[in-house]
């Protein structure tokens, strides 16, 4: 089965750190297999261990997390919906951050709803958004 959601690193932050229980609690109602990460969350996880010096709990965690988590990679596909969106959002003088972008252009490639409470999210057109943080 596909995913259905892929959670943003906020979001994934959320499930790792154990902060927001409304999130954890919508996670256990779903499959396994409906939900997944972009490759490029990952990258932004463990950068963020990286720059924490005493992190190592922490690191042990994400490395859980990751394992337990599909890791989808990105592809042609995102990479077309990336260099749609960056253009539309540039010639509207909005410019969102590489990094949202990407990782709303590839929940758009891959037909999934992205699961974030992040407001800037909102602006990218067609894509379907769910907040659990506010469940």
């Amino acid at each position: 089965m596909a995913a259905r959601y892929l959670l943003d690193t906020n979001t994934a932050s959320y499930v790792i750190k154990g902060n927001v229980p409304g999130i954890r609690e919508r996670l256990q109602k779903c499959a396994p297999s409906e939900v997944a990460i972009s490759v490029i969350s990952e990258a932004e996880l463990r950068s963020g261990v990286l720059r924490l010096s005493s992190a190592n709990r922490l690191a042990l965690v994400v490395e859980e997390f990751l394992r337990f988590i599909e890791i989808r990679p990105w592809d042609s596909a995102a990479a077309r919906h990336y260099a749609q969106l960056r253009a539309s959002v540039e010639q509207e003088g909005r410019p969102i951050g590489n990094l949202d972008l990407m990782i709303a252009a590839h929940s758009l490639a891959l037909g999934t709803v992205l699961v974030s409470s992040d407001r800037v999210f909102r602006r990218v057109k067609d894509l379907r958004i769910e907040d659990w943080v506010r469940v």
